[in-house]
């Protein structure tokens, strides 16, 4: 492998690796403040529980994440440093806007919200963990803006002696309109994750509790309700992303073919340009996936998503390589195919995976119903997993479609490589940051799993006589909580 095959390994698995936080985070925030949201409303004892209970996931994940990210922002000037001096004039813009506005707004009120227990007004300290919730969509949006830069460039101009694109607009690229509807697409995607942790933890206990009595959580019957409303709560948040998640993947769809009609062709392994054009369920194909051996279609159906007309015309693989070869000089214009392909339809499986077993528990919780099945168990356990494994096939997709681009027509992937970085420089760091996030990997998980176990936290009164100072006093220890 050469250097650039590295450093496109090193920067693919950190991105999605860090990208198993991000949508637990955007998500799980949301959750809850509105919990906390519902206990200010009912003071009810039961979702101040769920609070501080799910508020430690949160704070577990927040933590690890960032850690993660740290790494994306050093890989700029480390392997693509020519990429940064190119666009880096646009490309820093949204990501000083993300680190100096969203990422502040959310580390100073997260802290706000830690230690504030108790010691600030209860209305004011509700509100950190929300004004927390718009940072991490207000960072999403800012991220996401780079990266639309980078699909379909907008708001520059190429400054011809200094050898880059400079900004001209900041208003084009933060309205870019693949932002506009990629940011509610990964905010929908981000919250069945979200949802599908909340529902596998409730659901883990739930069924714990009825079949093992003896290990049921500390909290007896006030638990297994507090755990049913989570599970709902969860399962609700799972299908209503995902008919998010449909709704705006099938306007992206439509904004894809337009802005990069090579990366809708290689999504179906479309060849020829076809009128109308049909969409392959499962396909086998040969390795480098030029020819189909056998496939399962749905006609008219690739048309209607790329489109909006079961009789569209979608252009194929070959037509583009030829008009691309006249627009931008010789070369090869296609991404890798399989990859494509199949990260396209496990985006999709996974998605409407996690939708099926979300239906699933709220009927399997009606009208008081606690299942038994060792069947409840193994869904909880795969639940989180398919939306976030989804949320990365998703990006896998979003970003080798795009290749062999950078920034799409205008700088090549191996344009973009730093000249200093040598193949075994990067080799070495590779190996590295992968011992390293999978250490950080193992130890979100651990830590996940250690304080999801116990159940939900006790938030009576002591019984010591203390009365109100003894309440006080408890109130002092914000991060009794918290990991």
């Amino acid at each position: 492998m050469d250097v650039l095959d590295l450093a496109r390994w090193q920067f693919g698995i950190t991105t999605v690796v860090h990208f198993f936080f991000v949508p637990f985070t955007i998500s799980m925030a949301f959750l809850v403040a509105i919990m906390q949201s519902v206990w200010m409303r009912t003071k009810s004892e039961r979702w101040l529980r769920l609070t501080k209970f799910f508020g430690k996931l949160l704070l577990i994940n927040l933590a690890v994440g960032v850690v993660t990210g740290l790494v994306q922002e050093f890989q700029f000037g480390m392997n693509w440093s020519d990429f940064s001096r190119f666009v880096g004039d646009v490309f820093g813009a949204p990501l000083a806007m993300e680190a100096l506005l969203a990422f502040y707004l959310e580390s100073v009120f997260i802290g706000v919200w830690i230690f504030g227990w108790g010691r600030i007004p209860p209305k004011i300290h509700l509100a950190t963990i929300w004004i927390t919730a718009v940072g991490t969509l207000l960072s999403a949006y800012f991220i996401l803006a780079a990266n639309s830069f980078m699909q379909n460039p907008v708001g520059y101009e190429i400054n011809e002696e200094a050898g880059r694109a400079e900004l001209t607009d900041i208003w084009a690229v933060l309205t870019n309109k693949v932002l506009l509807v990629t940011f509610p697409h990964t905010i929908f995607a981000a919250f069945m994750v979200g949802g599908g942790v909340v529902a596998a933890v409730a659901m883990w206990h739930l069924v714990r509790g009825a079949r093992n009595p003896e290990d049921a959580a500390p909290g007896g019957p006030s638990d297994r309700g507090a755990f049913r409303t989570a599970l709902r709560i969860g399962a609700v948040t799972v299908l209503v992303g995902g008919i998010g998640v449909a709704i705006t993947g099938d306007t992206q769809g439509k904004i894809m073919t337009e802005v990069q009609p090579m990366k809708m062709a290689a999504a179906e392994a479309l060849y020829e340009t076809q009128q109308p054009a049909p969409f392959s369920l499962f396909t086998v194909g040969t390795l480098d996936g030029s020819e189909a051996l056998y496939s399962i279609e749905i006609p008219q159906l690739l048309s209607f998503l790329g489109t909006g007309s079961f009789d569209g015309e979608v252009q194929g693989i070959d037509n583009l390589q030829e008009e691309y070869e006249e627009l931008y000089g010789p070369g090869d214009y296609s991404p890798n195919i399989p990859v494509t392909y199949w990260t396209f339809r496990m985006m999709i499986t996974m998605g409407g995976l996690a939708g099926l077993i979300a239906l699933w528990q709220l009927w399997a919780t009606r009208r008081g119903r606690v299942p038994t099945s060792p069947w409840a168990l193994r869904a909880a356990a795969v639940l989180p997993v398919l939306p976030l494994a989804g949320n990365a096939f998703g990006w896998i997709f979003t970003e080798m479609g795009r290749q062999p681009w950078l920034v799409f027509g205008l700088m090549p992937t191996a344009s973009g490589i730093s000249p200093s970085s040598t193949a075994t420089t990067v080799f070495v760091s590779l190996a590295a940051f992968t011992v390293l996030y999978a250490g950080l990997t193992w130890l979100w998980v651990h830590l996940l799993l250690k304080h999801a176990r116990p159940g939900l936290p006790d938030v009576s009164p002591p019984a010591d006589g203390r009365g109100a100072e003894a309440e006080d006093d408890d109130a002092d220890k914000p991060l009794s909580f918290a990991y």
